[in-house]
């Protein structure tokens, strides 16, 4: 059975201390803030088209295209602007560069699932309804 020392658990410790404390967390919020606002741009939007009398495949259709540009600019203006920080070599780009990859890369990630998933989960979600309702 493997043993491990005092030092090294102490050592074990700190580390994951570091990973879950480190300039990543506040990476997370920031991506959790820009997803969630992308997804409700959407779905509010699908809404307020159905509530217009359109049924759920034509409020999604009509809805993502009017829609994908905001959704777009957001998400393009974001990781735009952090790319400096993601290539960054200087002072500090230790500490920058893992913000800058968890929401470059999460936030187009993030973007593909709420132009590609939401319709299609939204349209499913609505159809759903609509047949127990009608039950």
């Amino acid at each position: 059975m493997p043993s491990i020392s005092l030092e090294e658990g102490t050592q074990l410790i700190m580390e994951m201390e570091r990973e879950i404390i480190g300039f990543e967390s506040v990476g997370f919020i920031a991506l959790f803030g820009i997803a969630v606002q992308n997804g409700m741009v959407l779905v509010t939007y699908f809404n307020d088209l159905r509530t217009g009398g359109k049924s759920a495949l034509e409020a999604v259709t009509e809805g993502a295209e009017l829609r994908l540009r905001p959704v777009l600019m957001t998400a393009m203006t974001t990781v735009l602007g952090l790319m400096p920080l993601l290539f960054s070599s200087g002072i500090g780009a230790d500490a920058q560069r893992p913000l800058a990859t968890v929401v470059v890369f999460g936030l187009t990630t993030s973007t593909l699932l709420t132009l590609f998933v939401t319709p299609a989960v939204y349209v499913w979600v609505e159809e759903r309804i609509g047949r127990d309702q009608a039950q």
